[in-house]
């Protein structure tokens, strides 16, 4: 196993958390400053929310999978 197929499925691995952090506090964020805004829209930015953070979270998962990919050779 080479040495860089490791340090890459680190990085990728360190990058898709970052980014679905950063992610998901930007969504959340939105949701709640819309539900201060406009109270009787809660449910529906609330399912909303939900959706965008699944979709958010399906892009570390995937990278995780091409990373023990990466180490698997």
């Amino acid at each position: 196993m080479s040495g860089l197929a490791l340090i890459g499925a680190g990085l990728a691995a360190a990058g898709a958390a970052i980014g679905a952090g950063i992610g998901n506090g930007l969504v959340i964020s939105k949701m709640l400053e819309g539900m201060s805004r406009q109270p009787e829209l809660s449910g529906q930015l609330r399912s909303n929310m939900f959706i965008g953070v699944g979709l958010i979270e399906a892009v570390p998962i995937i990278t995780i999978v091409v990373a023990f990919l990466l180490l698997s050779k």
